[in-house]
């Protein structure tokens, strides 16, 4: 099925307009510039080709957005660089057993976070998206979206205070 020139021009209108939010959104889960221009790119290849499964131009902004987390993530899993997480990590984490490095910041706590705890953060706080957006993103229902929210929300908190610990000592 051929693209319309009306729903072309409403895409790219959606990329031009937020470049540089998919770019960071991308860079948020590689840490590498030029693997994220080479996601976004892709992303965009992507919605082209696959534009005929978009069945509301509405909702482009998260269409465009889940095509470029599942490309970042895609990515990651050819890369070998996705972290799985099992109930055992889950619990490290919430028990404050990962290592603590001196002088954390928020970035470092946030690339810490397991993938699913990341996206989330990343968009709701950085791209600042509602949980209903995110939830259309990341094909899940918003009470999942809430969840895991206040889960990445506790983690990071715990590893905020189990630094400052470190630091007092």
């Amino acid at each position: 099925m051929t693209m319309n020139g009306k729903f072309e021009n409403i895409l790219i209108a959606c990329i031009t307009e937020h470049k540089e939010n998919v770019y960071r959104l991308a860079y948020s889960y590689v840490k590498n510039s030029e693997d994220a221009l080479d996601i976004v790119q892709d992303s965009i290849h992507k919605a082209f080709a696959s534009s005929d499964s978009l069945r509301n131009t509405a909702s482009i902004k998260s269409w465009f957005y889940r095509i470029v987390v599942n490309t970042s993530l895609d990515f990651l899993r050819k890369h070998k660089r996705i972290q799985v997480v099992d109930e055992t990590m889950l619990e490290s984490f919430a028990q404050g057993s990962e290592d603590v490095y001196s002088n954390i910041d928020l970035e470092k706590a946030l690339d810490e976070l397991p993938t699913m705890y990341r996206s989330i953060i990343t968009l709701r706080y950085f791209e600042d998206l509602k949980i209903d957006e995110i939830a259309d993103v990341l094909k899940e229902n918003s009470s999942t979206i809430k969840t895991r929210l206040y889960q990445a929300l506790r983690l990071l908190r715990i590893k905020m205070i189990d630094e400052k610990l470190e630091e007092v000592k």
